[in-house]
């Protein structure tokens, strides 16, 4: 594998985010007038900026991307099956995004 091509689970992982996270600005924007409307806008921004940078081989979004599950493990700790569900999730995105070729894609772009 060539150390700039794109692993294809960073690939479907970046574009989960993006879409996840166009979806729930798009879903959440009513909610501005809510105090709390800013704050899970921003977090679905956070989503987008994480997606697209990991297109372009950011290691600082990959990081980004697990802090983005790793805040939703945090919210679910009021209800189990939730809980269950984003920490299975949080373990599958780490697995995907630290594993030698996704190290290797991110190490390429800091090394260009």
């Amino acid at each position: 594998m060539s150390s700039s091509k794109r692993p294809v689970s960073v690939l479907v992982l970046a574009c989960l985010y993006l879409a996840v996270g166009v979806a729930g600005f798009v879903a959440h924007f009513g909610d501005l007038r809510q105090t709390d409307g800013v704050w899970i806008e921003l977090t679905e921004f956070l989503a987008i900026v994480a997606g697209a940078f990991m297109l372009r081989a950011q290691n600082w979004a990959r990081w980004l991307a697990l802090a983005w599950m790793a805040f939703h493990v945090v919210l679910s700790f009021r209800a189990p099956p939730q809980l269950a569900i984003h920490a299975l999730m949080l373990a599958l995105i780490a697995w995907l995004l630290f594993r030698p070729e996704a190290n290797r894609y991110f190490r390429s772009a800091a090394a260009a």
